[in-house]
Order: structure tokens, then sequence, then C-alpha cells
């Protein structure tokens, strides 16, 4: 059986990434498509730059044209990046009745449900594993291995960039200032980071893996987002003599009354097994009703680990194109026509822990005073400490675990707790979840 052919828009480090896994292993996956697979045509941005891929008998090109067009191209695999053109290529391709393989999160995110519409029009498959976590198969667990579950909900360090910031910060009590910039030097983190440490990246991460876990539309604009930038190393060391660490964390979780779809710094016991995902790792923890908890854990960026995840989808898109469209597994799990409109929770009305610190003045009855305005919002203390200051016009610092509480409740507890004149300084927070 003559070889699939295959039409890359982008030939960098994923591209040839993609290029060299499909040639290093094309017996194995040829094994397991049940034919081979081949790359024919590129997308590049300059024909005669250094690769890391070997490019002969590939037809380079300019004109991403060239590569949505062309009629002996059957599956387009998109790894251009962002939201706009990637958009416009994609939906060319599938007018073209082009099966679509895609690592943009940004992409599915925002315009997914577009998407699939037209692809499920059209007959064709869209396939995004390399979306989301890099080469960890999350998609497909929730998505076919958990499919007899009904999913509570997940848990994810879903951006590197932001989890070897926290790490460098807790183990060498470096500022983030400094590790941030130690990330660029790296190629961890972008020129412009913001993607990254404020948690949009994350954001789109968890747009489809809630959409995929409880079977609703893709929601980025929902997503409740607050990133890293004000995590301080005395935060992080408080977290830690607590017995918890910092994670920057997507949350998605399905209430009785809506779905939770946040991403923000997150204090978790130190016992649980992602609060020990270091350095550049993803890892992502669902809790589902029948199997209960399980952690995927992985490289969730580079070459090899996210070309792994594009040529997995490759290898499922060749498998199934000789099969009914009917009889596909849908993109976000669930039956089209079968995807459910439960409400996205506003911030607001989320319940969970929480960790304050605030500096007062060092005089009785100030903490009491405190303690009554959480007492009247509902708010019991978990857990605190009290360090003493090294001049009395410093005031002390006040750290307290809270348990769960709704979020307007907190604020307006933090709001009067403000405008105390013992308290000196902002008060800080950080939300916490147990994970249990």
């Amino acid at each position: 059986m003559n070889p699939v052919k295959v039409g890359l828009l982008g030939l960098g480090t994923v591209g040839g990434g993609t290029v060299n896994v499909l040639t290093r292993n094309a017996q194995e996956i040829a094994r397991r498509a049940g034919r081979g697979i081949i790359v024919t045509h590129a997308l590049a941005r300059g024909l005669n730059k250094p690769r890391i891929c070997d490019t002969r008998g590939m037809i380079l090109t300019t004109r991403p044209e060239e590569v949505v067009n062309d009629v002996e191209i059957a599956i387009v695999v998109e790894l251009i990046g962002g939201d706009s053109l990637a958009f416009e290529l994609v939906m060319q391709a599938i007018a073209n009745g082009k099966h679509v393989v895609t690592a943009n999160k940004a992409l599915i995110a925002k315009h997914g449900n577009e998407i699939f519409a037209a692809a499920q029009k059209q007959g064709v498959m869209v396939a995004f594993e390399a979306a989301v976590a890099g080469g960890i198969p999350i998609i497909k667990a929730i998505r076919e291995g958990l499919a007899g579950n009904k999913i509570e909900w997940l848990a994810g360090i879903i951006n590197g960039t932001g989890n070897f910031i926290l790490t460098e910060m807790r183990d060498k009590g470096r500022d983030f200032a400094d590790v941030l910039k130690e990330a660029q030097q790296l190629g961890y983190a972008e020129a412009d980071p913001t993607f990254d440490v404020e948690g949009i990246d994350a954001a789109h991460k968890l747009t489809i893996l809630a959409a995929i876990a409880f079977g609703i539309p893709l929601q980025f604009d929902k997503v409740y987002t607050e990133g890293i930038s004000g995590i301080t190393g005395t935060d992080v060391s408080y977290a830690e003599q607590l017995g918890y660490r910092i994670k920057h964390l997507g949350i998605a979780r399905h209430t009785d009354t809506g779905v939770e779809l946040r991403v923000h710094p997150t204090l978790i016991p130190e016992r649980r097994l992602i609060a020990n995902v270091d350095g550049v790792m993803n890892a992502v923890l669902v809790h589902a009703d029948a199997v209960g908890p399980t952690l995927y854990y992985g490289a969730g960026a580079g070459a090899d680990p996210t070309a792994s995840a594009v040529v997995a989808d490759l290898v499922d898109v060749v498998r199934a194109l000789t099969s009914d469209p009917e009889n596909r597994v849908p993109h976000l799990a669930f039956q089209p026509d079968a995807l459910a409109n439960f409400p996205i929770l506003p911030m607001e009305q989320v319940e969970t822990g929480y960790y304050l610190r605030m500096h007062a003045a060092d005089r009785p009855g100030v903490l009491a005073e405190v303690t009554r305005i959480l007492g009247d919002q509902g708010i019991s203390i978990e857990a605190m400490l009290q360090k003493e200051p090294p001049t009395e016009a410093m005031g002390a610092t006040i750290i307290m675990l809270t348990q769960r509480v709704v979020e307007k409740n907190m604020n307006r507890a933090i709001e009067q707790i403000q405008q105390l004149d013992a308290i000196l300084s902002e008060v800080i927070r950080i939300r916490m979840e147990y994970l249990d």
C-alpha cells in the first residue's frame, strides 16, 4: 500500500523533530499504522537555513498555499503557532478535504469549536495531542483511556517555564527576576515571557483539557488567569516551613453549580506526588469516579517529546483513513451533539483554602482583630506562623492557612483587614488546594 503523504506547515524545532522521528522509526510506525508515513512538502521561513532534520526528497516552500492545496497531501501538520494565519490555513486544509494535526494550543483553545464543526462537516479529523503537555499523552488518556469514568477534577503543571522558575526559587533561594533571566538564556522562556509567567499558555491548555474531561465547548475567555510574577522567595520559604510547595496550576473542577476553570499559583501539600514535579517537567493529576486519581508525568516541550505526540496523531489519522467518520473518536471526547452547556463559575464563587501573609504592628489585640474579621466571614484558621520583627518599626509577619471558603468571602475579609491601622502592608494571598 502506498505511503500516506504529509505536508508540514513549519520546519522549526517541532517540525524538524517530527521529520526525525518519522525517519528514525519509519519501520515501527508503518507496522503500527498499517502504511508508511512520509513528509513530501514543508513550509519553511528560509529555504537554505540549517535544519535539525534531513530534508532530502522534500519540497520546501515559503508559500503555505502550496502545502494546503497540494492534491497529493492527505494530512497537513500545522506547527507555525499563533492563531490567525494558522487558523486560516487549517480551515483551508479542511475545506480541501485534508486531515489536520496540530501542536497549536492557542489555535484549539480559541478557535477549536469552529475548526471541529468544519472538520465534522467535511468528514476529516483534527488531532491535537501535542497541543497540551508536549509528549505526555494526556488527551488520549482522558478522551479514551478514561472514557468509562466521570471526571471530577483535574489539576496540572502544564507550563514548564513557570515550573522551572518556582523550582529554582525554592531550591536555591533565588528571586523571580533572576531565574526568569536564566530561563530566557536557556531557551525555556521567550524574550517576551508574558504567555508563560502570566498563565496564558497554561490557560490555553486548561481550556482544552476541561473540554475533553467534562464534554463542554472550548471557552478560553472564561478561564480565570493569574501569573507567578508576584510570587516572592519569602512566600516560597514560608510555604515550605508549613509543609507546602507553591506550584502554578491549571485547575478544572466539575461541581454541582458549574465548572471551575482557573490558573493561578497554588499551595499544595509537599507529600503529593505532583508537588515533587520540578524543573521544566509537566504533570497532570486527574481524579475520576471509577479509577480514582491518576498522574501523568513527562516532558512538556522539546523537539522529540512534542514530535512524539505529533507522530502519534499521524498514526491515529492514518489508521482511521478508511473508517466511517461517524465511528471515529470525537474531537472533544463526547459526541458533538452531546456537549453540555454547564455554566463556568466566576472566580468569586470558587471555594478553596488560602495562604495569607501580612505585616502587623507588634502590639496586643491585633491578631484578635484579624481573626475576628475572618470569623465574621465564616473563615476558619487551620495553621499560623508569627515571625517577630527585627525592629519594632517593621512589624510582625503573620502567616495564616485557612480552611476552604468561597472567594467572595475572602475578598471581603481581606478588604476589612487591609483597613486596620495595625496592618502595615498589603495582605498577600495565595490559594491552596489539598488535591485529595
